[in-house]
């Protein structure tokens, strides 16, 4: 958490010292308007997120060392008795409660943050109602596949980790496939692509690159955001391309070819595959992990936790839970790697663009879209090393001059 914190000072400091010019990289191209309101968005999240840091601090102390999680165990298995219901209502206790928890924070960031500076669209009915579709939405997938998980961690043996893991990645896989067609228009409208020019251009482009679709759609993100985008959905022939309408509406043709051929070149580095296969390594390993600690008493304890001790009464939901909890206190420390590699694997998919569409339209498109975002010019370079999936724009430029 310290970590964190003087992570989001040197961001904070970086920006606010470099607002009050325009970098020179980008003097002819961003106004000084662009740049200033880019900066302040970034101090206002960076800031807010020091508030979020604090209280998810508090609420890990609360619900270990502290023993929130040892009286909430305790008191629904004085209520219902040991057995998968207590087990599967303690997870949905933990996620009612830490929702209920983050509440005003999320409140605050759509209607206080994002809509002074001009972003949000939504109304509180329309929150409310995305909130409740989540809601549903996480119960009826979340809850069968914790149950799944928890027979598992019960019958299966000591090797029981294992087979949850199988279990674990199947439905991430099937997930992919059924996601754009069942999940994501529960939330957004898609309408094909109308537009017969740019639908030609964007087909050619597919073609040129031995890229098939199932479909080409505009989801209308505007109803939510004036944040604009584009990204590829789905897996295997389930693959669709969505453009929102906040994007169409602010590049011309020719970048949003650049901007849907620097997608393609994710694909054709095979850096979708690539992460779903470190997914895969990684949970294989945290699988591996949980088997171990589960069958420790000193990692309840350890935690302010009292383990199950009535006969009958398993600890598995305990253990998931100190797990889910811990781990990303520990994880901060080799995020560098990751971000890493994802930001070499933008760097090939701007190259795989350029050599597709030029660098022209990309440059102008990328400068538009960390516009329309609002996404700061002048990043800390150390908080970029552990934070920035993405790599800066003034990186991003000079590599594709080079």
């Amino acid at each position: 958490m310290v970590l964190k914190f003087w992570l989001a000072s040197r961001q904070i400091r970086h920006v606010a010292c470099s607002r009050a010019a325009v970098p020179p990289t980008f003097a002819e191209k961003v106004t000084l308007q662009a740049h200033q309101k880019a900066a302040d968005y970034t101090v206002a999240k960076t800031r807010f997120g020091l508030i979020e840091l604090a209280l998810g601090s508090a609420v890990l102390l609360g619900w270990t060392l502290l023993g929130g999680l040892d009286v909430l165990n305790h008191a629904l298995l004085r209520w219902m008795g040991p057995g998968m219901g207590q087990q599967l209502a303690l997870l949905a206790a933990f996620a009612l409660i830490g929702g209920l928890i983050e509440l005003p924070l999320s409140l605050h960031q759509t209607f206080g943050i994002e809509a002074r500076f001009g972003f949000n669209k939504m109304t509180p009915g329309l929150w409310l109602t995305d909130l409740l579709k989540s809601i549903a939405v996480g119960a009826l997938i979340g809850l069968p596949i914790a149950a799944l998980i928890l027979w598992l961690m019960g019958a299966a043996g000591s090797l029981w980790w294992l087979w949850a893991w199988g279990v674990w990645m199947g439905f991430n896989l099937l997930l992919l496939m059924v996601y754009p067609t069942f999940i994501a228009p529960m939330f957004n409208k898609f309408k094909p692509l109308e537009d017969e020019t740019l639908k030609t251009r964007v087909t050619a482009l597919m073609n040129r690159c031995g890229f098939a679709a199932k479909g080409l759609f505009v989801m209308d993100g505007s109803k939510r955001s004036a944040h604009g985008n584009a990204y590829f959905t789905g897996f295997g022939a389930a693959k669709r391309v969505v453009f929102y309408d906040t994007l169409l509406a602010k590049l011309s043709p020719g970048e949003v070819d650049a901007v849907l051929a620097h997608e393609l070149g994710h694909f054709k580095h095979r850096h979708i595959i690539k992460r779903i296969v470190s997914l895969f390594a990684l949970s294989l390993v945290g699988f591996a992990l949980l088997g171990y600690l589960s069958g420790q008493a000193w990692f309840y304890t350890a935690l302010g936790v009292r383990p199950n001790m009535a006969a009958g009464a398993p600890n598995d939901a305990l253990a998931l839970l100190l797990f889910m909890l811990v781990v990303p206190v520990f994880t901060q420390f080799v995020s560098p790697l990751f971000t890493q590699v994802s930001r070499k694997h933008e760097f090939e998919a701007d190259a795989y663009a350029v050599e597709q569409t030029g660098r022209t339209d990309l440059s102008s498109a990328l400068l538009k879209l960390y516009e329309d975002n609002a996404s700061t010019l002048t990043p800390d370079p150390v908080y970029v090393k552990f934070y920035y999936s993405h790599p800066p724009a003034v990186e991003r430029l000079a590599r594709m001059a080079a």
